[in-house]
């Protein structure tokens, strides 16, 4: 069976939480979207990003390396995720989805990060 980054499990909830975030973000008026720019969806796609990078990367050390870019990112995503509920910008279903999905990947990525410094 073929290894590919499309079934790690913390790329697919990266994946996942990526289109939330900007199902969340696109239903935003004009004017939010302007005020906290593109740094929610951007934040959120980086974290795919930086797992898909590190997923491609030849040492497990620059794969970690990248996996806790992308545990960065998770929790800017959180910041942006508390402000928009702070500030009445979107419902308490949607931050709830978010919130939890996020907190998942950050266990996640934390257990992906121990078993591939067993590798090392």
């Amino acid at each position: 069976m073929e290894n590919t980054l499309e079934k790690l499990e913390i790329y697919r909830l990266a994946i996942q939480i990526s289109n939330l975030a900007w199902d969340i973000y696109s239903s935003l008026s004009k004017n939010f979207q302007f005020h906290i720019g593109n740094q929610f969806p951007d934040s959120s796609d980086s974290i795919g990003a930086n797992i898909a990078e590190g997923y491609g990367r030849y040492h497990y050390k620059e794969s970690i390396n990248f996996n806790n870019y992308a545990r960065g990112s998770a929790f800017e995503s959180r910041f942006w995720l508390s402000i928009l509920i702070k500030r009445g910008l979107i419902n308490q279903e949607n931050y709830n989805e978010l919130h939890q999905l996020l907190d998942q990947l950050i266990i996640k990525i934390n257990g992906y990060n121990k078993y591939l410094r067993s590798k090392m």
